[in-house]
């Protein structure tokens, strides 16, 4: 690939990205078919500790399951804000106007919760050992989110804790944990976004 196609693609990338916002306010508005599984496809494709993949992707579009997970999701969150979460945590997060209710996780149209699997079992039902599986989860949701976002698709980070709640509302093996719930769709009309700035690029590298 010529430079000058490498520096434009990198641009190209680099403005696409810091368009990207995280919001709070979704529309219930459906996704067009086959754009979550492409985005999870992509996200699939991420490196991993011996290449064992150690993840594995539950997407919840049905409203009584959505429903269930806000309520344990808000059940958790009322106790983290209610004495669970020290004062410079509560501090930190107070520019992001966040509380404990939760209503993005019913009225957005999908739900991908990300599960880290701590060990997998072969086709002969051996137990394989998994690598590096914090590292190749956080690669691939990192993948995820591009993924959503380059296909015109809002997205949240979401993680009460503890998560052990969407184990049992969505019947994953024990092997598994909760890694994280990532909330996507559109925002919806008016949405607004904590008015934050991320760090110049100067003070997170250093060239040598």
């Amino acid at each position: 690939m010529p430079a000058s196609e490498m520096r434009r693609r990198a641009r190209a990338f680099r403005d696409l990205m810091l368009r990207r916002r995280t919001i709070r306010d979704f529309a219930s508005r459906p996704l067009p078919s086959g754009v979550i599984e492409d985005c999870l496809a992509a996200a699939n494709s991420a490196p991993s500790g011996a290449n064992r993949q150690p993840w594995h992707f539950v997407v919840v579009t049905d409203a009584r399951t959505k429903h269930a997970i806000r309520r344990a999701a808000e059940e958790e969150e009322r106790a983290f804000y209610a004495g669970r979460a020290p004062n410079e945590w509560l501090e930190a997060l107070a520019p992001l106007g966040t509380d404990a209710e939760k209503p993005f996780l019913e009225n957005a149209p999908c739900l991908i919760v990300v599960f880290a699997q701590l060990r997998g079992v072969d086709d002969q039902g051996a137990i394989l050992k998994h690598y590096y599986v914090n590292e190749s989860v956080g690669i691939a949701t990192g993948i995820l989110i591009t993924a959503l976002h380059q296909a015109g698709l809002a997205t949240l980070t979401h993680t009460p804790a503890p998560m052990r709640f969407l184990t049992d509302i969505l019947e994953r093996p024990s092997h598994e944990r909760p890694y994280l719930i990532l909330v996507t769709g559109y925002p919806q009309p008016g949405a607004s976004v904590p008015d934050i700035e991320k760090k110049e690029l100067e003070s997170v590298t250093t060239f040598r």
